[in-house]
This record gives C-alpha cells, structure tokens and sequence, in this order.
C-alpha cells in the first residue's frame, strides 16, 4: 500500500472530522485527535496492518508529527488493553506514554524474584505488542512495600525488575531498548499502613515510551 493512498485517506478522514475510535468503536475524542488531527488515528489503523514501520509511517505521512505519536501510541494502547483485560494488570495512559502496572501477588512468590509460571502467557502478550511496535524504550521499574530495611527492599526491587526483563528477551524484545531499575519503597502509590496498600505497592511497572 503506497504513502499516497495512505496519506489519501489521512485527508479524508481529517475532512469528515470523524471522532470514532477506531479501535472500540466508541464516539469519543481520541487521544491522537487531541495532537491535532483525528485523521492520524486513521493513518494509525491502516498502518497497524502492516509492520511497526508501516503504522509509524502511516501516521506520519499525515504530515503531523505530534498527531502521528499520539496515534502510534494509541494504537499500542488498544491493542495492550485487549490483550490484558482480566490477567490483573492494570493499563494507564499517561501523555504519550504507556504505563502497565503488575501486581507482585500475581507475579511473584512472597519475598521471591523468580516469575511465576502462570505469569508467563501475561508476558508473552506483553512481549508481542511491543515488539510489534520498537520505536518505544522500555523502563522496568520494581517497587516493594516498606517491611524490611531499605537495602533489602532496593535489592527485591532490582531482582524483580530484572526478572520481568530477562523474561521479555526471552519473547525477542531488544534488551537495548530497556532500562531496568530497583525503586525499593521510594515510590508507594498507596498507603503503606495497611496490608492492602502494601499489597498495591508490591509491583513491577512497564512504561512504554515513544523515542524521542
């Protein structure tokens, strides 16, 4: 499929003003629109067809750049919540960046930094999305609660972190295109006083970037 078609129906749906996300089916202003144009959204699906390449470049030809990361990471973004709905991991949209949040109670074993085995189809479906989509980099953060000393909790964080991306290799994701990083308890996202919210803040995150 050549640009010029692509670029084509770009044009067209920018003209129609059309506000349908493509990917739900929903009336709704998506997020690429909100980069300037809802047309990139279009540029995206047509290019989600093909190869990484082709829906990047989809996008692009639109010839809105801002609109065209929106849209490449929108795209991302559908596909990772259809895949995760029901496993447990929690998809935040955040910008242009993607955040994926992996409970350690469906992770790990307690005070463990080996992946569970039921863990690994979740991976799996993780691992064929991005490696679909490489113009992204890849932060791989872990995070504990705050039971323990510090030093012990930054040396979980960074096993588990490291765990989750061994893992990914394994799926033919690039290692080169990872940053893995221990947090320790440095970052709770709920309070750390109950056991439920230690439970939230025993977790692996995946933020998914556009490069820049």
């Amino acid at each position: 499929m050549s640009m010029r078609i692509i670029s084509s129906l770009c044009l067209a749906a920018l003209a129609a003003g059309c506000t349908v996300n493509p990917y739900t089916g929903n009336q709704q202003a998506s997020k690429a629109a909100t980069y300037g144009a809802g047309a990139a959204v279009a540029c995206a699906l047509v290019g989600s067809i093909e190869s990484s390449k082709w829906a990047r470049n989809a996008a692009l030809g639109c010839g809105l750049a801002g609109a065209g990361v929106g849209a490449y990471m929108d795209v991302q973004e559908a596909k990772l919540r259809q895949q995760l709905e029901g496993t447990g991991v929690r998809v935040s949209r955040e910008g242009d960046n993607i955040r994926l949040i992996m409970p350690g109670n469906i992770t790990f074993a307690t005070n463990s930094h080996t992946l569970r085995s039921e863990f690994y189809p979740v991976l799996n479906s993780v691992a064929e999305v991005v490696t679909k989509y490489p113009d992204t980099t890849l932060r791989v953060s872990g995070h504990t609660d705050n039971t323990g000393g510090r030093a012990l909790n930054q040396e979980l964080s960074e096993r588990r972190a490291g765990s989750v991306a061994d893992y990914l290799v394994t799926r033919q994701v690039d290692r080169s295109r990872m940053l893995v990083e221990g947090r320790g308890f440095e970052e709770p996202i709920a309070d750390n006083s109950s056991e439920a919210g230690r439970a939230q803040n025993r977790r692996v995150e995946l933020h998914i970037l556009p490069r820049t």
